[in-house]
């Protein structure tokens, strides 16, 4: 099979021309009230009645005509004669004269001959036979809104205000008259407007049919979360399935995932086919790029139309465009990030205009860069990157009028966090994107740039933290507000606190040099050998490794571990007359070094070790073997600038129930 060569690719605008080329919309339904929020409507709705369909009153009290109340006031009331009552949902019985109130309810008809009311707390009740004031004072209402003695004849009304006609009452149609236009096409139908829909009597609306997306992820290597994953044969679980179905019903599309299509491409254009025949745009991942095995565009091209494959963007660059049966189809990067990026910026909108949902408020941030970012590529770049706030400004700190706390007096720092295409928690701990044209290679430290925003609700996190990976920290974690916490190792750690980027670093093990920092607060935590459960081999301590077959596996050297196992190989070295590359290259694995923490672990869980560096506390938690080497300590240290800062005045309080014992 000949490999596709990526030769003259196509600019970001020629892509979002080409998507715009493509039809997706997927026509009109009618709907439900119940399932109309959200939706958009196609044609205009005009008010078939009036609402209110009658005269009614606002507030508890007294029908009347309001001539009858002139030159009333508390002085000198007005004196009428009680006729009936009127309560909400009853027609009235009775018809006004001179001189008659008739007791009504919030909401009630009006009877004929009343064209005002007064409320019940501007009147006194009294016996129609007596020219006194009644001794109790004002009617009082009920708890459900009725006035006592509703239906007791006989009595008179004293009213001490006057009124003039109308006040108090809402006439038919005061809030939508029969023939007005109601609602207009286009409209996003909210809350509100569905109260609007339900006082006009309306039960189904036609709005704009959300357009079905299928989506397709490729491989022959994919698990669906849920399902055992084989890591041995290099399967993953799916991601940008999941990930790009909510990005569909985000963008007010409809997705429908279909399973995954193998490498094949027999199998590929059967599925793809199927999608196409059921769904207005296909998406598919993977699959797109010049590989031999990535056969998809193969599939368009033979079975479809290409418009496109190829796009000047990083990440992003195998992007395909086009067309199958009568099914639009755009073709993602099978990488997380990548897929993810190109969405977000290219078929979003779209399926966003299919739908008739307008474009989200776009929100931006600029900010500082907080390190200098290389990029010698030639290509749009669509650059993750998260924020951080600095600690309060020095006028703040100076006293200045504005409050030390205040998050407006902060700077805003702006850091990439791109992983790589293929590292899913580059998005997931990412605020926005930086774009960068295909003429910048290099930005400066401290440099403006502009921050898209995810969404509007995004907020940079009150504590910005780097480092070791610890279980201790992770529970104070659990206890803040919106952190976020990155675990790349101590030295990483370290040498990100020293470039001023987050708020603090955790660091475990003896620190090389001094540290322009802050200690908020230490503990030691014990680390040894993780060995199976009941230490079948009877391993005792790092000796055994060097005099024995066993398989081990280390840390990595940014990790905190990795620096106490390194002294204690220097020691053995000592004791042993020899040096220290000598007794590494006699243990059978030791420049095997996994990242996480807890994946020495796993490897012996997996029987792929014997022994692996790692924690007594991660050993307890999976019920395996320890062999204790030696207690380390972990301190939490603080950017010097930043101590000022809410979030960090909040870890500092939670790690001192660390120091005093607690969890």
């Amino acid at each position: 099979m000949n490999r596709k060569e990526f030769r003259d690719l196509a600019s970001p605008e020629d892509a979002r021309e080409a998507i715009e080329s493509l039809s997706l919309e997927a026509g009109i339904e009618r709907v439900s009230l119940e399932d109309a929020r959200g939706r958009v409507l196609v044609a205009r709705l005009d008010a078939e009645l009036d609402v209110p369909g009658f005269d009614r009153a606002s507030l508890d009290g007294y029908a009347l005509r309001a001539r009858d109340t002139f030159g009333a006031d508390e002085a000198d009331p007005a004196r009428l004669e009680v006729v009936g009552a009127v309560h909400a949902g009853e027609e009235p019985a009775v018809s006004l004269e001179d001189g008659q109130v008739v007791e009504i309810s919030t909401g009630a008809v009006m009877p004929d001959g009343a064209d005002a009311m007064v409320p019940v707390e501007r009147t006194d009740r009294v016996d129609g036979s007596s020219n006194d004031r009644a001794s109790e004072g004002p009617a009082n209402t009920d708890a459900g809104g009725e006035t006592e003695g509703a239906d007791s004849g006989g009595d008179d009304v004293l009213i001490r205000t006057s009124v003039a006609p109308g006040d108090n009452v809402m006439f038919a149609g005061a809030d939508v008259a029969a023939g007005e236009r109601a609602l207009g096409p286009g409209t996003r139908i909210t809350p509100r407007d569905i109260g609007l829909l339900s006082a006009l009597g309306i039960d189904e609306v036609p709005v704009r049919a959300n357009p079905r997306v299928g989506i397709v992820s490729t491989g022959d290597e994919l698990v669906r979360p849920g399902e055992g994953v084989h890591s041995e044969r290099g399967e993953i679980y799916d991601v940008n399935s999941y990930t790009i179905a909510a990005g569909v019903e985000d963008a007010g599309g409809e997705a429908v995932l279909y399973p995954h299509a193998g490498d094949d491409q027999d199998e590929m254009e059967r599925v793809l086919r199927t999608a196409a025949d059921e769904c207005d745009l296909v998406v598919s991942s993977g699959s797109t790029s010049a590989s031999a095995v990535d056969v998809i565009y193969r599939v368009i091209e033979e079975q479809g139309e290409l418009l496109l494959h190829g796009v000047s963007i990083k990440p992003g660059k195998p992007m395909l465009i086009g067309r199958l049966d009568d099914s639009a189809y755009v073709g993602l990067p099978g990488y997380p990030v990548s897929a993810m990026m190109i969405f977000r910026t290219f078929v979003a909108p779209a399926i966003r205009r299919a739908a008739g949902i307008p474009e989200p408020t776009s929100a931006t941030v600029t900010g500082r860069l907080a390190r200098q970012e290389r990029y010698e590529e030639g290509r749009h770049r669509l650059m993750p990157v998260g924020v951080v706030t600095s600690g309060p400004s020095e006028r703040a700190r100076n006293g200045g009028g504005e409050s030390a706390d205040a998050e407006g007096s902060d700077e805003i720092l702006v850091y990439p966090v791109d992983k790589g295409s293929g590292a899913t928690t580059s998005l997931a701990h990412a605020d926005g994107v930086v774009e960068v044209g295909p003429e910048t290679d290099y930005l400066e430290e401290g440099e403006p740039v502009t921050v898209s925003l995810f969404s509007p609700d995004v907020r940079p996190p009150t504590l910005f933290g780097v480092g070791e990976d610890d279980p201790t920290f992770s529970r104070v974690l659990d206890r803040l507000e919106n952190p976020r916490y990155l675990s790349v190792g101590t030295r990483p750690g370290l040498r990100r606190l020293r470039e001023g980027v987050p708020d603090v670093a955790v660091a475990a093990g003896p620190l090389s040099r001094d540290l322009d920092a802050v200690e908020l607060g230490h503990w030691e935590r014990e680390w040894g050998l993780i060995v199976r459960t009941g230490n079948p081999e009877a391993i005792e301590g790092v000796s055994e490794l060097v005099d024995r077959d066993l398989r081990f596996v280390n840390r990595t050297t940014d990790a905190g571990l990795r620096s106490s196992l390194d002294a204690a190989v220097d020691t053995l070295a000592a004791d042993r007359g020899s040096t220290r590359h000598e007794i590494a290259d006699s243990i059978d694995g030791f420049d095997l070094g996994l990242r996480a923490h807890e994946s020495p672990a796993r490897k012996v869980i997996a029987g792929d070790a014997d022994a692996g560096l790692g924690l007594g506390e991660t050993a307890d938690r999976l019920e395996l073997g320890f062999v204790p080497l030696g207690e380390q300590t972990v301190r939490v240290l603080a950017n010097p600038d930043r101590t000022d800062k809410t979030g960090v005045r909040e870890l500092e309080e939670r790690l001192e129930d660390v120091s005093t014992g607690g969890k």
